[in-house]
């Protein structure tokens, strides 16, 4: 139910306009980017439209040291010393006490927008050469949602042929040393030498749900980087204090109140003074890494349960049988053992492993019926082109229907351009 709920929101396709992936990635690609992008705007506009930061000068100070403090306090970094200690006089105490983030916001912000986006850059970029446009067939399915039965049917019917078109063009047609050390590395680099061997797309599937993985933990890193604190455990703490105090104040890693140092030059003479600033912006920049934290941790609590999930479904060979299956019964196809024993190599050596990855991107972008409705048309063009037993005419048998004791025996099945043994 849930993941129904938030698969409807992950649709939102005129922002990517395309549908080739699952809503958790573009809970990644989409709504974590938009929401950072639009953090971005907000404090942006916090710096450049407001006025960031106050300092209180010393009294002979003018309108125009006061502004020329405000603006050496601002583009260099304040520091952060409590009310109840004593300002310390080594410099280097001092530097190490510096906020050295707060100007620089906007621009990581943007820079995690880009981060959660270059997986799916990635994805749209290179599963082309598959052969085969995963966009398109994923748009054409989700139309024949509210289409008329006469051109769903016709919909449904071109994706299967095109489908079958692309299966049968980018399959092995001889057997040789060459071929059989191909297959072997496929199974180690998927989406570099897996095109003929049914395993190019969902290789290179579940390496971008991979690099989102990546991403993700990376970006926890990124903040301890920038924000010079230990950005992990944020979220933890802010809970620990709300449950100790019941109410939430200040953060020592995001103070309103800090400490800048200036120089003013007259002549040869050199003062130096220490003022006091505020920091309104802190205020804004607390709370959107409150809830980023939580944010990140949730995606990423998500993005590592169903890039689980896709593994466990690819890598297992019984589970793509499992999932043709599925569809084949309740249209009620396997009534026999032949029908069931050919279902098998219509999963494991028709379909292989990037046609049933085309099926499930279809049945999570679109509809459960659409989906059934597509694999009924790919089981009858299999069976009608490529699937059929010797008759009298041929010279290769007797029997122009299924006989279930021949199928049992092992008998092979005469095909037209490959023959599948069942």
């Amino acid at each position: 139910m849930i993941s129904g709920l938030l698969g409807g929101f992950g649709k939102w396709s005129r922002l990517t306009g395309s549908s080739d992936d699952d809503w958790i990635d573009r809970l990644n690609h989409i709504w974590t980017v938009v929401m950072l992008s639009l953090f971005a705007v907000i404090v942006s506009s916090g710096q450049y439209v407001g006025d960031p930061i106050q300092c209180w000068c010393p009294a002979e100070f003018t309108g125009a040291r006061v502004s020329y403090t405000k603006s050496v306090c601002w583009i260099s970094n304040t520091y952060y010393i409590p009310n109840e200690n004593e300002i310390p006089r080594d410099d280097t105490v001092r530097e190490e006490a510096e906020l050295s983030y707060y100007q620089w916001v906007p621009l990581i912000f943007l820079i995690q927008a880009l981060m959660f986006k270059l997986p799916n850059v990635a994805w749209h970029m290179l599963n082309g050469y598959s052969g085969i446009s995963l966009d398109k067939i994923t748009t054409m399915a989700e139309d024949t949602l509210l289409a008329s039965p006469e051109k769903r049917y016709e919909k449904i019917m071109y994706i299967a042929k095109y489908m079958n078109r692309w299966i049968e063009t980018h399959r092995d047609w001889h057997y040789n040393f060459f071929v059989r050390m191909r297959q072997k590395l496929s199974n180690i680099l998927c989406f570099c030498v897996g095109k003929r061997d049914g395993t190019y797309l969902t290789g290179f599937y579940l390496f971008v749900k991979a690099l989102y993985c990546v991403n993700i933990v990376g970006q926890f890193f990124l903040l301890n980087e920038f924000l010079s604190m230990d950005y992990n455990l944020f979220g933890v703490e802010v809970l620990s204090f709300l449950m100790a105090n019941g109410e939430w104040k200040a953060s020592p890693r995001f103070p309103r109140v800090t400490l800048c140092d200036l120089q003013i030059r007259q002549l040869n003479n050199l003062q130096r003074f220490t003022v006091q600033c505020v920091l309104p912006i802190n205020l804004f920049n607390e709370k959107l890494f409150i809830f980023l934290w939580f944010w990140l941790l949730f995606v990423a609590v998500l993005t590592f349960i169903n890039f689980s999930s896709w593994v466990y479904d690819i890598i297992f060979k019984e589970n793509k049988v499992r999932f043709v299956r599925k569809y084949l019964t309740i249209l009620g196809q396997l009534e026999t053992g032949f029908d069931k024993k050919v279902s098998r190599k219509f999963a494991e050596e028709y379909l292989r492993g990037d046609g049933v990855f085309v099926l499930r991107v279809v049945g999570k972008n679109s509809s459960d019926m659409v989906l059934t409705d597509l694999v009924q048309h790919l089981w009858k063009v299999f069976k009608e082109e490529h699937c059929k037993l010797p008759n009298k005419d041929d010279g290769l048998g007797s029997d122009p229907e299924p006989n279930e004791k021949d199928v049992m025996n092992g008998d092979v099945i005469h095909t037209k351009g490959n023959n599948y043994n069942v």
